[in-house]
């Protein structure tokens, strides 16, 4: 016997906006009284993150969508471009309903990428920006991007990626060394406490180097926790622990912030 399909639509639809997205989902599989209030616009808007009309006013194209379940599960499965669209994205995480983000090539910091002979931007079409970073032929390579801790959401473990593929024959690249740390706006300190300071090797496969579902390849930098976003900025890095031998092939898309 179905005991939640007599309980009123708005009882069961408080307890459901009290769990997850994933639990949700599951639970409506369960009761005809679940997945009734499943698709109610009150469940679904206490998963979407509070600022979120803020950041679709923000967005390079239409937003389209009929409830907010739909829309949820647009900002999971297709990021947005924000302001001029060269420059971040934005999507949800699917189980959590926690913010994404991922800055592109062109807003990072990256050494000689203003140098033809060692840097080249392309456009490739199955990167969500309009360019990418080639990293031709280089001795050393350090790469650095920023974002505001307020931007993200809070009390939340956050990782941080590098998305990226390789080009013809790479080479080079073996020894890196990636940081992520928190810095303060105010001391221009870095807290070493929260950071994490990682050696990858970008042609070693397994735990590290991972395949991802749009073609590309992503590599776990490092993590932190975001409590209250009033930590300054997170400041991710990835640079050569061997300097001065030459690399080459490394195709840089950006550098993607998400919860873990």
């Amino acid at each position: 016997m179905d005991y939640f399909a007599h309980l009123p639509e708005g009882c069961i639809s408080e307890i459901l906006s009290l769990t997850s997205p994933e639990d949700t989902a599951r639970l409506s599989a369960t009761s005809k009284g679940f997945k009734a209030a499943a698709e109610s616009d009150s469940v679904w808007n206490r998963f979407l993150p509070p600022d979120l009309t803020d950041i679709i006013s923000r967005s390079a194209s239409p937003v389209v969508y009929s409830n907010k379940k739909e829309l949820y599960f647009t900002l999971c499965n297709s990021p947005i471009l924000l302001d001029d669209g060269a420059k971040l994205s934005f999507s949800l995480d699917r189980r959590s309903g926690k913010k994404c983000f991922m800055i592109a090539a062109r807003q990072l910091d990256i050494i000689w990428g203003n140098e033809d002979h060692c840097c080249q931007w392309a456009s490739l079409a199955d990167s969500r920006f309009s360019e990418v970073a080639v990293i031709r032929r280089i001795i050393w390579f350090d790469i650095r991007g920023k974002i505001a801790t307020k931007m993200l959401s809070e009390t939340t473990n956050y990782a941080v990626y590098l998305v990226f593929r390789f080009a013809g024959s790479a080479y080079g690249l073996q020894s890196s060394r990636a940081l992520v740390r928190l810095v303060s706006r105010e001391s221009n300190e870095e807290d070493a406490q929260n950071g994490a300071d990682n050696l990858v090797n970008l042609f070693i496969g397994g735990v590290r180097r991972q395949e991802r579902s749009d073609g590309w390849m992503e590599v776990e930098m490092g993590s932190f926790y975001n409590d209250a976003g009033d930590d300054g900025d997170v400041e991710a890095q990835f640079i050569e622990l061997w300097p001065f031998r030459w690399e080459r092939g490394l195709i840089v898309q950006g550098f993607e912030f998400r919860p873990k």
